[in-house]
């Protein structure tokens, strides 16, 4: 399964370790705590920065525990619930101009978000939403997939889930030049506080353990962002039309794009650890040097 899950997902060799260190032993550990629970599903809560491995990690363990444990597992994105384009371009158009680019807390379809949770967590069979980030809208309803029946556990990642609201003192100044020069006001702040205080942190409650791939700093984001964005040009290569090519972000603009992720990832570092049941602390290279709490 790990020979195969490398070769499909592209990895480096020295995922092997990676995987048999810290992700194995954890996939087991949830195998154990969901065959020995009479409540299910399980829902485990991911947070990582962009480009830190939480979308692998989270991969690994729904193959682990799907083809090794025989569960019925759900894996989910925070990114799968992003509004379409025309959603977001009206947002930009009633509330700030940065709105139009998908990311903060505000850009998601938070009620297809906590009606597919509800739902999850009832039992109920659902669809589960797919985005095509390389077209920047929702996939297509009839490529969006059923929940499987009997769900027994549901992995859920994003970059900014678990991270809670800030203090106005600690919205008040800006924090880099795109916040100085677009949101002099803080309207666009303070709207993606108040939405993530008032839709995102009421979803929290259903999971039940979190983990937190933990960054050194904000600084690694823009190269993990970097290569992201170029592992997901050579996918879309393959089908090498003008407009896909035209989704994939440049280096400039990947730069760009990471600024309005600092002031919510930073805040992540310092304040959701404390809150974690595990964290993976990695370094710069995104090996795991430590490891913090336990399920």
């Amino acid at each position: 399964m790990l020979s195969n899950f490398i070769e499909q997902y592209q990895l480096p060799a020295s995922f092997e370790q990676t995987a048999r260190l810290h992700f194995m032993p954890l996939a087991k550990h949830l195998t154990d705590k969901v065959t020995n629970s009479p409540n299910k599903p399980l829902f485990l809560g991911i947070n990582g920065c962009q480009g830190s491995g939480k979308s692998t990690l989270a991969s690994f363990l729904f193959h682990y525990l799907t083809e090794q444990a025989q569960l019925s597992v759900v894996n989910l994105s925070l990114d799968d619930f992003y509004f379409d384009r025309i959603t977001r371009q009206q947002l930009a158009s009633d509330i700030h101009p940065l709105l139009a680019t998908r990311g903060v807390p505000g850009t998601h379809d938070i009620t297809l978000l906590a009606n597919t949770l509800h739902a999850l967590k009832t039992g109920k069979q659902t669809l589960l939403p797919r985005f095509d980030k390389a077209q920047d809208n929702p996939a297509p309803k009839t490529d969006w997939s059923d929940s499987p029946e009997n769900t027994e556990v549901v992995i859920f990642e994003g970059w900014c889930w678990g991270v809670t609201a800030q203090t106005m003192a600690e919205l008040a100044p800006a924090i880099n030049s795109l916040e100085a020069k677009s949101d002099a006001t803080a309207t666009w702040r303070n709207y993606v506080n108040e939405q993530l205080a008032n839709y995102y942190q009421p979803l929290y409650q259903l999971m039940n353990s979190w983990l937190m791939l933990k960054a050194p700093s904000f600084d690694c984001v823009a190269q993990w962002r970097w290569q992201q964005e170029q592992k997901l040009a050579a996918q879309q290569a393959i089908v090498n039309t003008k407009e896909t090519a035209n989704k994939v972000m440049s280096k400039s603009q990947v730069m760009d794009f990471i600024a309005y992720f600092q002031r919510l990832t930073e805040h992540a570092l310092a304040t959701l650890p404390e809150r974690c049941n595990l964290v993976f602390e990695l370094d710069q290279e995104r090996n795991i040097n430590a490891t913090v709490g336990r399920f």
